[in-house]
C-alpha cells in the first residue's frame, strides 16, 4: 500500500518541500531508500525500525520503499525520520493521514520512539509559511524556535507515540505558544558596558562613530590597554535588532546548530571571535554539508579578530570579498551556498612583535626590519576596507583608579540611535538595501558626501601626503558624513573631514 508524507528540506537557509512516498509490497524484506538521500537518511531505516517496535506498534516484515521527492534534489539529514515512520504506519493502516494531508512533520526519532530536536527549523518553518503551509508537528525542544513565527499552527510533540495519539484523535497536543519579539527585546541586557571602561575618551569616540555608521574599526595598542574591552562592549552601543534581522540571524544560527534552543531566537547581535588558529573552512563556512562559518554566523553583528596580524594570511584575506558585497558564496562539491554575511569587522593588534612600539609607558625592543615584517601580514587591500585606525595607548594608574563610572553605553547608544535614524530616513528610496553610511553605493555617495571648495582642498591635501587609495578616499567621506550625522549637521564640514582623516593616519605612520 502507498502512503505520502510531507516534510521539508534545506539548502544553505532556504526550505523547500519534500514528499516521501513510501510503499509496503510482498517480496523479501527490504529496506530501500531512493530520491538522492545522504547516510543519515539511509541510515534512517535502523532508527524508525526500533522507534516503531519501542512505540508497540507492527513493524513490516515487507519489501519497503522509500522516494524523497523531488528526486534530483539532494536530501540531508535526519529530520525525515518522523515522517517516513508515519508513512510506514499509514502504509499499513494503523493510521489514518488523510485529515493531515495539509500538515508538515519534521523529527529525529530516537531508538525508543521520542522525537529529538532538529538544527534548521525556523528557516524550514518561515519557508513553508511563504509556501502556504500553515500546520506543522516538530519536536518539542523547537518550539521556543518556532513560537515567534506567527500565522501558522505548530504542535510540538514529544514522542512518535504521542504524534500516532494525536493522529488517532486520541490524544491531544496542546498549539505551541505564540510570543512577540518586542516582549523578549525588553527583558534582554547585556553583559559588558562602556560605563566600566576607564579612560580611552579618543577609542571610545572612534566606536560610537563606527557603531553610527556601521563602520569597520581596527584598535592598535601594546597589551593590557584595554582592547578586548573594547571590542567585547562594542555591541552595547549598536542599534538594537529589528524583528526582521533577527529572524535572519537566527536562521543562519539555527542551520549552524549553535542556537539557544531556551532562547528560542537571537536577541542580540551577534559577536563572534573566532581564535587565531582557525581554519579557513571554520571562518567562510563549508564542510561536507557546506555549513556557515563565522563570517556568516557575524551576520548583523559584529566580527571580532583580536590580535589580527596572528592570524594566516590566507584566512583574512577571504573577509574582503564579504566586507564589500555582504555575502559570501560557499561553494563545495555536492552543493553552492550563498549566505549572507553583513558584519562590521572589529580587529585589534599589537604595534610590533613586542607590542609596545610608540608606547609612553614601556620601551619597544623591536628591530625596524621585525616591525616592518610583523605589521606587513595585514594586506594593504584589507587595510583599506577597515575605515577607522584607533591608537589605544596604555592607561594610567589614576584613571584605573577612579570610583566614578564613565558614560553608560545606553547614553552612548542613544546618540547612536540617532544617527542611524537619520541615515534610514536619507535612503528610504533608495534603490539598494542601504542602511548606514558605511553601505552606500556610488550613486548615493555622490549624492550625499559631497565638499565644499575649502573641504576638497584639505581632502586633496591629505590624499597626497598619506598617500591615500581610491577605497581609502571613499571610506573618509563615509566617517565623515557619519561624524556630520552625530553633529545633527546636513553637510560635511571642515571639523568633520579633519576627524575622519586623523582616523587614516597609520596608513603613513606605520606604512603596512
Amino acid at each position: 500500500m502507498l502512503a505520502k508524507v510531507l516534510s521539508f528540506g534545506l539548502t544553505g537557509i532556504t526550505g523547500y518541500p519534500v514528499q516521501i512516498e513510501l510503499d509496503i509490497n510482498q517480496g523479501l524484506p527490504s529496506y530501500d531508500v531512493v530520491g538522492l538521500a545522504d547516510t543519515a537518511i539511509k541510515e534512517s531505516k535502523s532508527r524508525v525500525r526500533a522507534a516503531i517496535k519501542n512505540s508497540a506498534f507492527n513493524y513490516p516484515i515487507h519489501k519497503i520503499i522509500v522516494n524523497l521527492a523531488p528526486a534530483d534534489t539532494k536530501k540531508e539529514g535526519s529530520m525525515y525520520d518522523l515522517p517516513i515512520a508515519l508513512g510506514i504506519l499509514a502504509a499499513q493502516e494503523i493510521v489514518s493521514l488523510k485529515a493531515f494531508k495539509d500538515y508538515v512533520f519534521l523529527g529525529e526519532l530516537s531508538l525508543n520512539g521520542e522525537i529529538r530536536k532538529l538544527n534548521g527549523i525556523l528557516p524550514m518553518l518561515i519557508s513553508a509559511k511563504q509556501m502556504g503551509y500553515s500546520k506543522f508537528i516538530i519536536p518539542k525542544e523547537n518550539a521556543m524556535e518556532a513560537a515567534f513565527i506567527d500565522k501558522i499552527e505548530v504542535y510540538p510533540a514529544e514522542s512518535l507515540k504521542q504524534v500516532v495519539g494525536f493522529l488517532k484523535g486520541e490524544i491531544q497536543i496542546e498549539k505551541n505558544d505564540s510570543k512577540t519579539f518586542e516582549s523578549a527585546l525588553k527583558q534582554h541586557t547585556f553583559s559588558h558596558d562602556f560605563a566600566y571602561v576607564k579612560g580611552q575618551a579618543s577609542a571610545k569616540r572612534a566606536m560610537e562613530i563606527a557603531a553610527a555608521g556601521g563602520h569597520n574599526i581596527i584598535l592598535i595598542g601594546p597589551p593590557g590597554a584595554g582592547k578586548t574591552m573594547l571590542a567585547k562592549c562594542f555591541p552595547s552601543i549598536l542599534p538594537d535588532l529589528t524583528f526582521e534581522e533577527s529572524l535572519e540571524v537566527t536562521k543562519i544560527h539555527s542551520v549552524a546548530g549553535v542556537l539557544d534552543p531556551k532562547q528560542g531566537i537571537v536577541l542580540e547581535r551577534p559577536f563572534r571571535s573566532p581564535h587565531h588558529t582557525a581554519t579557513l573552512i571554520a571562518l567562510t563556512g563549508g564542510g561536507q554539508k557546506a555549513k556557515p562559518g563565522e563570517i556568516s554566523l557575524a551576520h548583523n553583528g559584529v566580527l571580532f579578530l583580536d590580535e589580527m596580524p596572528e592570524y594566516a594570511r590566507n584566512t583574512i584575506e577571504t573577509l574582503r570579498q564579504p566586507m564589500e558585497d555582504g555575502v559570501i558564496t560557499v561553494a563545495r562539491n555536492a552543493q553552492t551556498v550563498a549566505y549572507p554575511a553583513n558584519f562590521i569587522l572589529v580587529a585589534s593588534m599589537n604595534p610590533c612583535p613586542c607590542g609596545y612600539y610608540g608606547s609612553t609607558t614601556h620601551e619597544c625592543k623591536c628591530t625596524p626590519s621585525a616591525i616592518h615584517r610583523y605589521l606587513n601580514k595585514i594586506s594593504g587591500p584589507l587595510l583599506d576596507r577597515i575605515d577607522l585606525h584607533i591608537e589605544v595607548d596604555s592607561i594610567n594608574y589614576e584613571d584605573l583608579t577612579q570610583y566614578e563610572l564613565e558614560e553608560p553605553s545606553a547614553e552612548i547608544k542613544k546618540r547612536v540611535n540617532a544617527a542611524r535614524a537619520i541615515q534610514l530616513e536619507r535612503f528610504k528610496g533608495s534603490d539598494s538595501k542601504t542602511y548606514s553610511n558605511a553601505k552606500m553605493g556610488e550613486k548615493e555617495f555622490k549624492k550625499y558626501c559631497s565638499l565644499d571648495a575649502n573641504c576638497t582642498k584639505l581632502l586633496e591635501t591629505a590624499f597626497k601626503k598619506l598617500n591615500l587609495s581610491a577605497r581609502a578616499y571613499n571610506r573618509i567621506l563615509k566617517v565623515a558624513r557619519t561624524i556630520a550625522d552625530l553633529d545633527g549637521k546636513q553637510n560635511i564640514e571642515q571639523k568633520h573631514l579633519l576627524e575622519a582623516i586623523q582616523y587614516r593616519s597609520l596608513d603613513k605612520k606605520y606604512t603596512f
